[in-house]
């Protein structure tokens, strides 16, 4: 499958973004040996697969996409192994007749809050206008892909984020009951 997308830095809370479905992601990347583990592990509520994804002349706008489902005793079984993981909840928001995937980042990664965007069609995507809510494109960025952000934590990012003049947000802004 070829996936098509496009990644942003927030620049702040969309407005209702608390009251969006959401669910929590725990993403698992090997070899932890590799600079940019391209083998994920998600879990995301009770559905669990593993994914790899290689860019399309090298666009990671536009990546072939291959997944397998896995059972959770398979998932046990992987989260024995030497890995890097991440933590998050993804909040599905609709904006502008589009579904964002607004992930707000857990643990070590705290403060950090992205947004997806996937598309059916190439011209949809190159032709997509910035959400408001959102700061910069960073979908070229390589500091963003999951198999790097696995390996951080907020410290090691400040400086690729300040570039973008992109300011901490807090998770309390995201669930006022937090």
């Amino acid at each position: 499958m070829i996936e098509l997308e496009r990644t942003f830095l927030a620049k702040y809370i969309p407005e209702g973004l608390h009251n969006s479905p959401s669910r929590e992601i725990v993403d698992l990347y090997f070899p932890k040996s590799n600079p940019h583990p391209k083998l994920r592990i998600r879990k995301i509520g009770d559905k669990i697969e593993m994914t790899k994804k290689k860019p399309i002349d090298n666009d990671v706008s536009q990546q072939i996409e291959q997944t397998i489902e896995l059972s959770e005793a398979e998932f046990k079984e992987l989260t024995k192994l030497d890995c890097h993981k991440t933590e998050k909840t993804r909040y599905y928001y609709e904006f502008d007749g589009k579904k964002a995937e607004i992930d707000v980042f857990h643990g070590k990664l705290e403060g950090l809050v992205m947004a997806d965007f996937e598309f059916d069609e190439i011209s949809e995507k190159d032709s997509f206008q910035m959400p408001d809510f959102c700061l910069a494109d960073v979908t070229q960025d390589e500091f963003t892909a999951g198999g790097i952000l696995c390996q951080r934590i907020y410290a090691d990012i400040e400086k690729d984020l300040k570039r973008f003049g992109y300011k901490k947000l807090p998770i309390k802004e995201v669930n006022p009951s937090k």
